[in-house]
């Protein structure tokens, strides 16, 4: 047992107060006998005793309640870890784990889950004493150690806090004991504590695994551990995707764009404005009625391209707890005109419906969209393809190791390949040639062509095997009968390499006809089947001009489109080796990051291994140089910032051995319990004052007695009459 008010202890020579007061009330009396007192001295001697007796249980009970006070006012408690009889102010290594993942960014303006998580870590710190170690990190992302094993001082303390940021990206809840177990272990000192400061994001703890329960409790080994929960509201909207449903990425054309909106709060919401931006500009806005809880609403948004060249867009709202998850960002690569060289190996049937589809508008007219160029397979090696921005293979029977090269350097370099199968193909010799190696040009291993006739009753044959997919957006909207008059004949078996993946599929059977990988900066779309009527009759129904359409729409302004979050690397990719050693990536934040450029898998790469911000990267091969803007946005998933419930908190820590403190009360309690022990002085508090009360009825039940027998006949008068009388 220690005391926390050790001082208060000498307070306890009171308790001689009534006993001194007892001894000087003590009357000297002269003792003279007289024949009458024989009579008495019986009684006399029973009745002292009793008095005595009366009085020094009196005295006692005044003296053992003024001993409980004095106790209580010293603050007893149980040992702690480094407590002691007189412990002064107890030391200990403290690690302090705080929450940085992008849902702390939630709240207003000066309390958000991470100003209020800081607030904690303030208290935490007027616990902790000068000099003793103490370390910092905040988690998220790449979890950055701020303090490592640092003799504490406060001013230095409070400064770092005030630099002190979150990132947006999600929470590795399973690596959070780890790192404080790692720096635990770097710690020397009596005692141990450990602080996780979180805002208990659902997400996070519901997808967390038993390893994480596991290792939490294993921290108490070496610790105590206490949780400190910062929960919010779980309202929030955010704009989760901006997509290119129709129109080609043309100078002098207008594109219709799709933002989607997602109410992930509990509340719906009315009246959501959405503004279109293009290189800052205001083009357009949108409202939306309402938006239902849990659900998510899309706008329509019409981009017009006045110049060429990389187009940064983006879809934005405001007025919301969270604005990081608040806009959506694209880059458009914009041209002059969309340049497609067909490539026709079917004896010009293939080559003359791909044409057909391209050119052909909804009025009959030829689209001016597209330049389109139809040559035979055999004059290849003599066409140029600098100027070519989607090239397409058409039943091709073979190619050359050398047009391999040719054609996997040109979509290096951000263009775009359609690969149609057909009934000259040589499956072995394309094997060979361009679905081998560590970077094939083709998605898939061909297999031998195979009957797909009975696979199809009536209805949609083609199922989306990625519906939010850029080529698919625009065809979920068609209706039914469309697809109905579409039948495949055949098509051939393949084996989808790791790096590929489906756009279309057979219904039904699910088998791949339409893939796609990428190769660098460019893609690589590759049929199954062919656009030979022999095959099908895909070629000759209303629904292949807009996929064809759309599906050279995406490829020649996907250069720079692919989906980034926050936390992805980035990269720049060469053909031929740059003249400069470096390339530079500006940062939204207006800051300069200069990465090497190095050989990979025969090509020259510069790689940015982890954006941390949200917003525009421009990336060049030098300062000089033309930059290139790629648009780098927050996770979607990470917009649910709803918190776990007490009882869903309670059952996750379940076993652990975690102390949880959810307010600043319980908080400064747990660390004063922990480092000095559980102060137990109200009981002694309580005890004493029920003496005090005890003491006050037994003596005024003793006063009430003495008055009462003063008030009794005196016995000596009947002694002397009788002498008297005899």
């Amino acid at each position: 047992m220690s005391f926390l008010n050790p001082l208060l202890l000498f307070a306890a020579i009171g308790v001689s107060l009534p006993i001194l007061a007892h001894l000087l009330n003590r009357q000297k009396v002269k003792r003279t006998d007289w024949a009458a007192m024989q009579f008495l001295n019986r009684n006399v001697r029973v009745r002292s005793r009793q008095l005595r007796l009366r009085d020094i249980l009196l005295l006692l009970l005044r003296c053992l309640a003024l001993l409980l006070l004095v106790l209580a006012l010293a603050r007893p408690a149980s040992q702690g870890g480094t407590a002691s009889w007189f412990p002064g102010e107890a030391r200990a290594g403290v690690v302090i784990a705080v929450d940085a993942s992008f849902s702390m960014e939630h709240g207003g303006e000066g309390s958000t889950r991470f100003r209020r998580a800081l607030d904690q870590v303030e208290i935490i710190g007027e616990h902790i004493r000068p000099g003793d170690p103490v370390s910092l990190i905040l988690l998220g992302g790449e979890d950055e150690v701020i303090a490592h094993n640092m003799a504490f001082d406060r001013e230095r303390f409070s400064a770092l806090l005030q630099n002190a940021k979150p990132a947006p990206v999600g929470l590795d809840l399973d690596s959070v004991p780890k790192r404080i177990k790692e720096l635990l272990g770097d710690m020397e000192a009596p005692q141990k504590e450990a602080y996780f400061i979180t805002d208990v994001q659902a997400r996070d703890w519901k997808r967390a695994s038993a390893r994480f329960q596991a290792a939490l409790a294993d921290l108490q080994n070496g610790a105590e551990v206490f949780l400190v929960p910062v929960p919010g509201p779980p309202e929030n909207l955010a704009v989760t995707d901006l997509d290119l449903v129709s129109g080609v990425l043309r100078k002098g054309t207008t594109a219709r764009y799709q933002a989607t909106v997602r109410n992930c709060g509990t509340e719906p919401v009315s009246n959501v404005e959405v503004q279109c931006r293009v290189e800052g500009v205001q083009i357009d806005s949108k409202t939306i009625p309402l938006i239902i809880a849990g659900r998510s609403e899309t706008v329509s948004l019409f981009v017009p391209f006045h110049n060429a060249g990389p187009t940064r867009i983006t879809a934005e709202m405001s007025g919301d707890l969270l604005p990081t998850d608040n806009v959506r960002r694209v880059v458009a690569v914009v041209r002059d005109r969309v340049s497609v060289l067909c490539v026709d190996g079917s004896d010009g049937d293939a080559g003359r419906l791909l044409v057909a589809a391209l050119l052909a508008r909804g009025d009959g007219a030829q689209d001016e969209d597209y330049v389109v160029r139809s040559v035979p397979w055999i004059s290849l090696p003599s066409q140029q393809l600098d100027d070519v921005d989607v090239i397409i293979l058409a039943g091709v029977p073979e190619i050359t190791p050398e047009q391999v090269n040719q054609l996997s350097r040109h979509v290096r370099q951000g263009n775009g390949l359609v690969w149609f199968a057909g009934k000259n193909v040589k499956v072995a010799a394309w094997n060979e040639r361009s679905a081998s190696g560590v970077n094939p040009l083709l998605p898939a291993k061909l297999g031998q062509p195979v009957d797909t006739s009975t696979t199809f009753g009536a209805g949609r044959p083609l199922d989306p095997a990625m519906p939010r997919h850029g080529v698919c957006l625009p065809l979920r909207s068609l209706p039914e009968d469309l697809f109905s008059e579409t039948h495949f004949l055949t098509k051939l078996e393949v084996e989808p390499f790791p790096s590929s993946f489906p756009i279309l599929s057979l219904a039904g059977s699910g088998a791949p006809i339409l893939l796609e990988h990428s190769l660098g900066r460019g893609h690589v779309f590759m049929f199954t089947t062919s656009a030979e009527t022999s095959w099908n009759n895909m070629a000759q129904t209303p629904v292949f001009p807009m996929l064809m359409q759309q599906i050279v729409t995406y490829l020649a302004g996907r250069e720079f489109e692919q989906p980034r979050v926050v936390g992805d690397s980035l990269s720049l990719s060469y053909v031929e080796q740059p003249d400069a050693s470096d390339a530079v990536f500006d940062t939204p934040s207006e800051g300069t990051i200069t990465v090497p450029v190095r050989e990979h898998r025969n090509q020259f790469v510069a790689m940015l291994e982890n954006s941390r911000e949200a917003g525009f990267y421009v990336a060049r091969v030098s300062v000089q140089a033309p930059g290139i803007p790629v648009a780098v946005n927050v996770d979607p998933r990470e917009s649910d910032v709803a918190s776990l419930t007490a009882a869903e908190l309670n059952t996750n820590l379940e076993g652990t051995g975690v102390t949880v403190a959810t307010s600043e009360a319980e908080l400064e309690a747990a660390i004063e319990t922990n480092r000095t022990g559980r102060s137990f002085w109200q009981y002694f508090m309580i005890a004493g004052l029920i003496l005090l009360v005890v003491e006050s009825l037994f003596a005024d039940r003793l006063r009430k007695r003495k008055r009462a027998r003063s008030k009794q006949p005196d016995p000596m008068p009947e002694i002397r009459s009788g002498a008297q009388d005899a």
